[in-house]
């Protein structure tokens, strides 16, 4: 063994030996059994860390040569090497570039100094160098390689001005990983919405995008946490195409994972949500002025540990290394499934949208919803698009989608359904008659007719027959009538008599020819 491997080793040992004395509290003999030393050795060393009143955590941030000193140590009998020593804040900022690894900047420092530590003892020099910062800090990630999200604990009041009530403000939280440049901002909830919208913001706000977006497992963007094959909102994942990133959530009971993203949150709860805590807002425009400001602030900060601050290391290593923002903004869209009715025609929020006849009744579709239009997509291919429409029970058709024949649908068609209706009773088949007829197209009257058929199960022909009858008599030529009818009970009750309105004679009365 080296002389340098004896002076870490006992290095090491002189650690261990105050860690298991000052922290775990073990005796001097279970200390050397652990150790391997003499228990009066063991002794030596404790008993003047504590003449020297120091504490296990006091020890943990002490280098080599304070440690000799404080605790009366000849360094020379560790045989303390006089190689020069790396410059450890520039090689953990280079380790954050694409493809730069220990061993390229050990060959580097070597190439300057020959006489210097050998890849082994560089790379323990580094490490050793490295547990003197933060967590977060302490980890290697490449330039424009991740952006971890999440929200915070704490929320931010925002007041009603009409009811003096104080609604609470969600705050979304993302942090670049090579420069710990950080953003934020507030929105009303942690919906799907608002998460999206977020991510949206922070994407701008860096002027690029991450290869990678690592959130928590919120049920807003992971519609089922697992360890090895999260389960992505279809939505979440839509957005993430767009922008060219990819979603990897942490992994589920691995803090490590998300230890960036939470060291964020809490410096954005000390120094920005601390500072606004005495604010009264009364909107989000508000709240995300106010914060911007102070995000200027700290991305401004310089670090205690390192050189630099968060905007420098941004703007000189992540910034650079950031996909580029896509040329057209991401319109939120929402994802549905539905089946397709034998009227080729999907139903979203009570409206009706045509697919190619040709796609079959019962198919199972995919629908993707923004403000303005809907998509139909199947096998992963858009089928049909339509401009959205919020009226209830009505019906978006394309010509193109529909038989050449509106008279006949694969083996459907009006006098089948209508023979159906007849096996019901003779006003089952006349109100079938007028649904079809009143129709833009027959094939839009098959779901009420079909829906009445349904009927007969629950409430049996007769009852049925009955209802279609008063509905005929009322005009009421709809699906949503008769059931109204049966549940009711309406159609066991005297039909309502017609009658014709009495003609009224008066001299105050002038009638039609007057004017």
């Amino acid at each position: 063994m080296s002389q340098n491997n004896q002076q870490e080793l006992s290095m090491r040992t002189i650690r261990e030996v105050l860690r298991l004395g000052l922290q775990c509290g073990m005796g001097q003999r279970e200390i050397s059994r652990s150790c391997k030393i003499a228990h009066s050795t063991a002794g030596k060393y404790l008993q003047r860390a504590q003449e020297a009143q120091l504490s296990y955590e006091q020890i943990k941030e002490l280098d080599e040569g304070q440690l000799y000193s404080l605790l009366k140590i000849n360094s020379k009998q560790f045989h303390i090497s006089a190689r020069p020593q790396a410059d450890w804040n520039g090689i953990h900022q280079e380790l954050k570039k694409p493809g730069v690894t220990l061993q390229l900047l050990w060959e580097e420092y070597k190439a300057i100094h020959s006489d210097g530590y050998q890849l082994s003892q560089f790379c323990e020099c580094y490490r050793r160098w490295q547990k003197t910062l933060n967590v977060s800090m302490r980890q290697v990630h490449k330039a424009g390689e991740k952006m971890f999200v999440d929200y915070a604990g704490q929320q931010i009041p925002i007041r009603d001005q009409r009811t003096g009530k104080d609604h609470p403000g969600e705050i979304f939280v993302a942090v670049l990983g090579a420069s710990n440049y950080t953003y934020a901002e507030a929105s009303w909830d942690q919906g799907l919405e608002s998460w999206i919208n977020s991510h949206i913001h922070a994407y701008e706000y860096f002027g690029g995008v991450p290869k990678i977006t690592v959130p928590d497992n919120l049920k807003s963007g992971i519609s089922k946490a697992c360890r090895y094959e999260p389960d992505i909102n279809p939505s979440y994942h839509d957005m993430a195409v767009h922008y060219g990133t990819a979603i990897i959530p942490t992994r589920v009971r691995h803090p490590k994972d998300k230890a960036k993203v939470e060291v964020g949150v809490q410096v954005v709860e000390r120094w920005i949500l601390a500072r606004l805590r005495n604010q009264i807002f009364f909107n989000l425009n508000q709240v995300n002025k106010a914060i911007a400001e102070l995000l200027t602030n700290l991305n401004g900060r310089k670090f205690k540990k390192l050189e630099g601050s968060r905007r420098s290391i941004f703007e000189t290593l992540e910034r650079p290394a950031l996909l580029s923002l896509p040329e057209s903004h991401y319109e939120f869209a929402q994802w549905k499934k539905a089946r397709v009715n034998i009227d080729y025609h999907v139903e979203l929020n009570g409206h009706y949208y045509s697919v190619p006849y040709t796609l079959g009744a019962q198919t199972e579709v995919h629908l993707r919803t923004t403000q303005k239009v809907v998509e139909i997509i199947y096998n992963n291919r858009r089928i049909a698009s339509h401009r959205r429409d919020e009226s209830k029970g009505k019906h978006t058709t394309t010509k193109e989608h529909m038989p050449k024949s509106h008279q006949q649908y694969l083996e459907w068609s009006p006098s089948r359904i209508i023979n159906w209706a007849k096996s019901v009773g003779e006003f089952t088949a006349k109100l079938f008659e007028i649904i079809l007829n009143t129709r833009q197209y027959p094939e839009q009257g098959y779901r009420s007719c079909l829906g009445i058929l349904r009927l007969a199960k629950d409430y049996g022909n007769e009852r049925v027959e009955a209802a279609c009858h008063r509905a005929f008599t009322i005009g009421g030529h709809s699906y949503k009538s008769v059931r109204s009818i049966l549940e009711k009970g309406l159609d066991q009750q005297p039909l309502p008599e017609t009658f014709q309105t009495p003609v009224i004679q008066h001299e105050n009365i002038r009638g039609q020819h007057y004017f």
